[in-house]
């Protein structure tokens, strides 16, 4: 009899769960260990805790000289700058480090960031200074003290390439949740579409909608968990690359895509870009749609969302 077995785990610093359907509980433990390895396998990769990592190679060497990287980390590379295209540098992995100088929110900040500083930081920002060299597969970060990060597009890529794993090894049916930020495929063990729950900025225990899914991944990007309160006004951990300051009058964005990799990096973008251009860019592209709550408690969709 088909049943869901579940894992849950801490990985790449967030709370991760793993669901499968088999009719075996060993099989099934199995499958989700080999999950749990592929995501450990990329957090390793991608890391910029550790020096030796190919991401860390490349912010040391910002500047100085071109780094020879894995393919993986190549390709990830060069589908981030195709998102940074196509957002107009909304999503820009060369935003590392900086809302880490700037913006702590999870300690009381009592005043906010030097302006002057923030722009001297902002210099640099822009992904047209990553340079790429496909023949030598090598990264170059153009200027010094540039930084790049996956902090935008990591998790939704882990659970991409986790859930592409258990489908190679057979598994039919199930989910990789990355904090929040899911992905699924074929049916529940009832024979049932997955049920999600788009969060309610004001009620974190209780969806404001829920939608059936299969073969969908869904990523929210929230600015209702962690924020500071600086002179009566709230700032978001949401930071706009294009400026360094927090993003306001958005209180969350759910992207469905049946990738997860590029819904975790649209997420942050469309929560950013201001309503009316998201929606105009959401709907030109193929597979993807989006729900937008402002603060005003105002429910914006792109063209084909069904909310129930």
């Amino acid at each position: 009899m088909l049943r869901e077995f579940r894992k849950p785990q801490r990985l790449m610093g967030n709370a991760f769960e793993i669901t499968v359907v088999d009719d075996n509980e060993n099989k099934a433990y199995q499958h989700m260990e080999a999950a749990v390895s592929e995501i450990q396998r990329i957090e390793k990769l991608l890391t910029t805790f550790n020096e030796n990592s190919h991401t860390s190679q490349i912010n040391h060497y910002a500047g100085i000289q071109p780094i020879k990287v894995d393919r993986e980390v190549f390709d990830l590379i060069e589908r981030s700058l195709r998102i940074s295209r196509i957002t107009d540098g909304y999503f820009d992995i060369s935003y590392g480090g900086i809302d880490k100088s700037f913006w702590n929110f999870d300690r009381e900040m009592k005043k906010l960031p030097d302006p002057q500083h923030i722009k001297n930081h902002l210099k640099l920002v822009n992904y047209k200074n990553i340079l790429l060299n496909p023949e030598e597969q090598t990264v170059f970060l153009k200027e010094k003290g540039m930084r790049i990060g996956f902090g935008g597009i990591g998790k939704g890529y882990a659970a991409e390439m986790a859930k592409r794993l258990l489908q190679k090894r057979g598994v039919q049916s199930g989910i990789v949740n990355a904090s929040g930020d899911l992905t699924t495929w074929g049916m529940q063990s009832n024979g049932k579409p997955w049920t999600v729950g788009i969060a309610d900025p004001d009620h974190a225990k209780q969806p404001f909608s829920y939608m059936n899914i299969t073969d969908m991944a869904v990523a929210t990007s929230g600015n209702y968990e962690k924020f500071v309160i600086i002179d009566g006004r709230k700032y978001s951990h949401t930071i706009n690359p294009k400026t360094g300051m927090p993003v306001s009058g958005i209180k969350s964005v759910t992207i469905f895509c049946p990738n997860a990799e590029i819904a975790d990096a649209m997420a942050t973008p469309v929560g950013i870009m201001g309503i009316k251009a998201a929606l105009d860019m959401v709907n030109q592209i193929h597979q993807l749609e989006c729900i937008i709550i402002d603060d005003d408690n105002t429910v914006y969709s792109s063209q084909n969302i069904n909310l129930q």
